[in-house]
């Protein structure tokens, strides 16, 4: 899962991005609200932590910003602004959940989890699914009709883009920059292997899903007659 983090202190950035990828997040952060607005206009993120007070755009308005654009990634703001008012507000405006800081580590965890799994693709036993698969995604493991079959980490973070997304066509650099980040120099080919991969593990576990090649553009899962 990547998470961006929109935090101007600096030391609390800092330390939130360490204990997050502690717990095997991705983490893109981020200390005003110009960064954070070209990180959001990628649309490559499962979680954004949002500072509400911040320098250049505000929280508040970057939230509006996202809204308005049709942008539904969920939205926790972490914010010393703690009256009933700032709450309403924040979640008038979008914001899916809504932490006073300070805040302990594990709390900002459960929320995390409780904003990202309302998605209707995701199971309570940590698990996405879609056609005759089911991905485990703490387990790094592909349930199929046939078998089973363990992933690497890259060939789980790329099932879960894909099942977070069916039926859609995912460009070379969504992909590239959701998986590996924006500032990446990963080559093209390295995806190309990866996709090869993926498609390996569909054949292993004897899935009907579809993973689609769009010449130029990107690629699909989907299933066969939706082709």
């Amino acid at each position: 899962m990547r998470i961006l983090l929109i935090e101007d202190d600096p030391k609390l950035n800092h330390s939130l991005k360490y204990q997050l990828e502690k717990e095997n997040f991705m983490v893109d952060s981020c200390f005003d609200g110009e960064e954070a607005l070209f990180y959001i206009s990628q649309n490559i993120h499962d979680c954004i932590l949002l500072d509400r007070m911040i320098p250049s755009i505000d929280g508040t308005q970057l939230l509006t910003i996202m809204r308005g654009k049709s942008n539904t990634t969920p939205v926790i703001l972490i914010t010393a602004l703690g009256t009933l008012n700032d709450k309403i507000t924040g979640l008038d405006l979008g914001a899916d959940d809504y932490l006073v800081k300070p805040f302990d580590f594990e709390e900002l965890l459960a929320r995390i989890r409780c904003v990202t799994r309302r998605s209707p693709l995701i199971h309570e036993n940590d698990s996405l699914a879609f056609g005759d698969l089911t991905l485990h995604i703490t387990d790094s493991r592909l349930n199929g009709p046939a078998s089973a079959c363990s992933l690497s980490k890259k060939e789980n973070e790329l099932f879960q883009f894909f099942f977070r997304n069916p039926g859609q066509t995912l460009t070379r650099e969504q992909l590239l920059t959701k998986i590996w980040g924006l500032d990446t120099d990963i080559e093209n080919g390295n995806l190309d292997n990866y996709i090869h991969f993926l498609r390996r593990r569909l054949t292993a576990v004897g899935s009907r899903v579809v993973l689609r090649t769009l010449r130029g553009i990107g690629y699909r899962i989907c299933l066969p007659e939706e082709q």
